[in-house]
């Protein structure tokens, strides 16, 4: 009975030891799953990541191939010249190209097949000349229309002119000669196609030689002006010469309040200063008679 009642005891402790051991190895368990399961998802999430730029990567290159090969097709269309025509070209006035003048050059065609060819139109243009895909200034194409036998030639002629603001620059010149032959193929052909320099225009007046030339003359002018003024202002300070003017006539004057031996005096001062040929004795000897009298 001893034995079976510490067995209960026993058991009694036990139970609730075992309860409490297995809650936390069940929740420890359950972490445990609910991490793996967490970290498949991430994996799953990367793995798409991955796939995703793997797939864009493949996109691009597809679209650079795409370009690449566009960009070779355009390459193997572009219109050449025919094998059985040949070009010369002909600057009058040798290869200069001043600004704002004209620019003339003859241009050979011979045909040296055994098809008729028709020259269509011919064209000119200045190109930037680091890429000469852009074009600085385009002149209007002459239509020609000419039709050519076999073995024969012909001549065309064309002029252009440079605009004056590109006076002094490197430009890329490009004359393009379009034809057919009788079986409707179109060729091109570049006859020129080389960097230039534009010089500029030396001959006549431009305006900054006008506005040099005006300016100069007002300059002078300007200092003529100052000049005049000047000598005026030194006129106008010097003071005027005085001039006594006598009395011509002694009409107006009222003499009766002088006594008349001043009078005399005065008359006889006036004759002797209008006769200086007179000795000082005489007017001595004249004055004195006349007292006595």
């Amino acid at each position: 009975m001893k034995l079976l009642q510490k067995l209960l005891l026993l058991l009694l402790l036990a139970f609730p030891a075992t309860l409490l051991l297995k809650g936390p190895v069940v929740s420890a368990q359950d972490a445990t799953d609910e991490e793996e399961a967490v970290d498949e998802d991430g994996a799953d999430d990367v793995m798409d990541e991955d796939d995703e730029a793997e797939v864009e990567d493949d996109e691009n290159t597809e679209l650079t191939e795409e370009k690449e090969e566009e960009e070779e097709e355009a390459l193997v269309g572009e219109i050449k010249a025919s094998p059985n025509a040949d070009t010369t070209i002909l600057f009058v006035k040798g290869e200069d190209f001043p600004a704002n003048n004209i620019v003339k050059f003859l241009l050979g065609f011979t045909n040296k097949g055994s098809e008729m060819f028709v020259v269509e139109s011919l064209d000119a243009s200045f190109r930037y000349p680091q890429d000469f895909q852009f074009y600085i200034q385009n002149f209007t194409a002459l239509q020609l229309g000419t039709e050519v036998p076999p073995q024969r030639q012909a001549s065309f002629e064309y002029s252009f002119i440079p605009a004056e603001p590109m006076g002094g620059r490197p430009f890329g010149l490009v004359i393009n000669l379009n034809y057919r032959d009788s079986s409707g193929n179109v060729f091109q052909d570049a006859v020129f196609n080389q960097t230039v320099t534009i010089t500029e225009r030396e001959d006549g007046l431009d305006g900054e030689t006008i506005f040099l030339y005006v300016f100069l003359a007002g300059l002078g002018l300007l200092l003529v002006v100052g000049l005049h003024q000047l000598l005026e202002s030194r006129k106008r300070r010097r003071p005027a010469a005085k001039v006594e003017m006598g009395t011509s006539s002694h009409n107006d004057v009222d003499m009766s309040w002088i006594p008349q031996e001043t009078l005399n005096q005065i008359m006889a001062s006036r004759r002797d200063k209008a006769s200086p040929g007179r000795s000082p004795r005489k007017r001595t000897q004249k004055r004195s008679a006349g007292s006595d009298e």
